[in-house]
């Protein structure tokens, strides 16, 4: 019972004054929308990949009840899907997310990041990165409540977080750590619990840089302390915060802000690292932050805490609006609740809740603003990668489409691309794991035809000459060389073929392509 009072009292403390999280969506909002201008209409366009205007369509050929298609593929994009529409939306979420950096109108700007987002995410089909794209959907939704209120609200000192809402995000916080920490004991995985996960997770991360090959030559020693240091930063860190006072939560702080910082600087997860970073800054209130830029002569440059300043007097908010942000985030609360604990039950309990299941992802998951975080939680068997090779002389020589960052020719290492998220590259590592996904064939058509916004997803064009008329898709694995090998020789992978993902695509002498 001791215990318990002591964890509540802490759990007030940390609803009480604390940092702002808007510091994560402030620019990482700018950096979604900007991929999405890059990249939107080569994935999703009407010439595009995998067409939004032809998903939306099938499901309507499915599901006729049009509230239901909303919950099910909630976006803007039933509206219009073609190019202009897209691109049009992705500007706008820019000039959101601008906003939102401006502290302009936080919280409608705020909302149409979420919308705008979710828009896009719910139409992504196999490009949608998920715990990455989730972690964002659910900060912004958190965030809103949490913003100050006006057009030009400055610091925010006259509308201060409400406790409920500064809850909200910490809860989500606590939420990415302990749940991360705990799949890797209870999963299949076995990795985690033998202590050789690092001896596979740099190698198989989607982009790894080079402090990533370095570290996964690191003695077995140091990567067990990576790993120690994780499960320190994703299991005791949460328990900390709640028991352990101020003390505990700078020892909290610093734990997650290293096991981030270092995953983030050995391999590319797009925003995830970054954002949780800047969720790791929940765990301090503003007195600890004044006191610890005091005492390193930062004092005069510390924002002053979001609580009001003496003689303000708060906006009483009536009845109906403070109850129903209550009953809202107590809500997303239940639901977050549910699909963590969810990861965690047996099959015989799954099967029992299975209708309860059925029924909540119906009206909530769709939303991606209520998950459980389970990252890093199992690995692939190995790295495979499928490439895209070109002919124009029937097949006597072959030309590679050259990727812009991720593994490709042996003698060339990622460069550090997070916080950026290359959502094409990133979701072809996931598509090769699926037995002949029809997007991979696609690509090929789209290279043959020479569509300008596919060819804009790659390096160059490795046919100024004359266009091919034949596409093949090998398929390597890649293995870390030692290093002995990389000094030597130069080369940081060590590649081999698998066999081909799809037979080739041929472009036929009468323009027809035959897949």
């Amino acid at each position: 019972m001791r215990l318990w009072a002591q964890a509540v009292r802490n759990a007030a403390t940390l609803c009480g004054k604390g940092s702002d999280p808007l510091l994560v969506v402030r620019w990482i909002y700018l950096i979604i929308f900007a991929g999405i201008i890059t990249e939107g209409r080569a994935l999703i366009g009407p010439s595009g990949i995998a067409p939004a205007a032809d998903y939306c369509a099938a499901i309507a050929r499915m599901i006729p009840n049009p509230v239901e298609r909303a919950f099910l593929v909630p976006s803007l994009l039933w509206f219009d899907a073609g190019g202009a529409a897209i691109s049009g939306w992705a500007w706008t979420g820019l000039g959101a997310a601008l906003a939102v950096t401006l502290n302009v109108w936080p919280r409608l700007t705020l909302f149409s990041c979420w919308v705008i987002f979710l828009s896009f995410v719910s139409t992504w089909q196999l490009a949608t990165s998920s715990i990455v794209d989730q972690l964002m959907l659910e900060v912004a939704l958190l965030a809103i409540p949490f913003a100050p209120a006006g057009i030009w609200p400055g610091m925010g000192s006259a509308s201060p977080p409400r406790p409920v809402a500064v809850f909200a995000m910490r809860w989500l916080l606590l939420r990415l750590m302990l749940t991360s920490g705990l799949i890797k004991f209870t999963g299949e995985d076995p990795h985690w619990r033998s202590f050789t996960a690092m001896e596979v997770m740099y190698q198989t991360s989607p982009m790894p840089t080079y402090l990533g090959y370095l570290a996964h030559h690191m003695p077995r020693w140091f990567q067990s302390f990576e790993i120690g240091l994780t499960f320190g930063a994703e299991i005791a860190a949460p328990v900390l915060a709640l028991f352990g006072g101020r003390r505990g939560r700078w020892l909290a702080f610093f734990a997650w802000m290293a096991l981030q910082a270092g995953i983030q600087l050995t391999g590319s997860f797009g925003w995830l690292n970054t954002a949780s970073m800047a969720l790791g800054i929940l765990l301090l209130d503003d007195s600890m932050i004044s006191s610890a830029a005091g005492r390193i002569g930062l004092g005069k440059l510390v924002m002053p805490p979001l609580t009001p300043n003496a003689g303000t007097r708060l906006t009483a908010h009536p009845n109906w609006r403070r109850y129903g942000l209550r009953v809202f985030l107590g809500l997303q609360f239940l639901v977050a609740l549910y699909y963590s604990g969810l990861v965690f039950a047996s099959p015989r309990l799954m099967e029992l809740l299975a209708p309860v299941t059925r029924a909540m992802d119906l009206a909530f998951r769709e939303f991606n603003s209520a998950n459980a975080y389970v990252p890093y939680g199992a690995f692939p068997s190995a790295k495979y990668e499928v490439e895209f090779l070109g002919s124009n002389d029937g097949g006597r020589s072959w030309r590679s489409y050259h990727f812009k960052f991720k593994p490709q020719s042996v003698d060339r290492i990622c460069g550090f691309v997070a916080p950026r998220l290359p959502r094409f590259e990133t979701s072809l590592q996931l598509i090769v794991r699926l037995p002949q996904c029809p997007l991979v064939p696609r690509v090929a058509v789209l290279l043959l035809s020479g569509n300008p916004d596919v060819m804009r997803l790659f390096e160059g064009d490795p046919f100024p000459d004359r266009p091919p008329n034949v596409i093949q898709m090998p398929v390597y694995k890649f293995t870390f060389t030692s290093l002995k090998t990389m000094k030597e020789t130069g080369a940081y992978w060590a590649k081999e073929y698998e066999g081909d993902y799809m037979p080739p695509v041929y472009l036929r002498p009468d323009g027809r392509i035959v897949e």
